[in-house]
């Protein structure tokens, strides 16, 4: 079984990274771990290495747990969404795991719902956790 995590400066004491351990373990999964970084001038090399440095953490926190786990940074031009989704579909995932925070409605519209654009366009089920922030 393969379960993608859409990875995003996760603390290891978060409920995300819990849900996703628990997940991992009871069905002996590989666990890919995935950031999606918009590329663009006005993306710094700082927080591209920001995010390699969160992915190896991340990494390391899971194989030090027993977890078989792969890390993958997105450079894309595609939304954080999109990619997310098509990089389920074209390795096969069998399950992702996402945060979800509480928005209004208002602040949807404005920003979009990257967690609800994965939900309804997911090539496979999708477990939402609720972000504790």
């Amino acid at each position: 079984m393969k379960i993608m995590v859409g990875y995003n400066d996760l603390t290891m004491d978060s409920k995300i990274v819990s849900t996703t351990l628990d997940q991992a373990k009871a069905f002996g999964a590989q666990l890919y771990l995935v950031t999606s970084m918009k590329v663009g001038e006005d993306v710094s090399k700082t927080v591209f290495d920001m995010a390699e440095k969160n992915l190896t953490m991340g990494k390391q926190f899971f194989l030090d747990q027993g977890v078989d786990c792969v890390t993958r940074l997105l450079e894309t031009t595609l939304e954080t969404g999109e990619a997310l989704i098509r990089f389920a579909a074209e390795n096969q995932m069998d399950e992702l795991i996402i945060g979800v925070r509480n928005r209004s409605k208002l602040g949807k519209i404005i920003f979009g719902s990257t967690a609800q654009y994965v939900i309804l366009k997911s090539p496979c089920p999708v477990i939402s956790v609720m972000d504790e922030k």
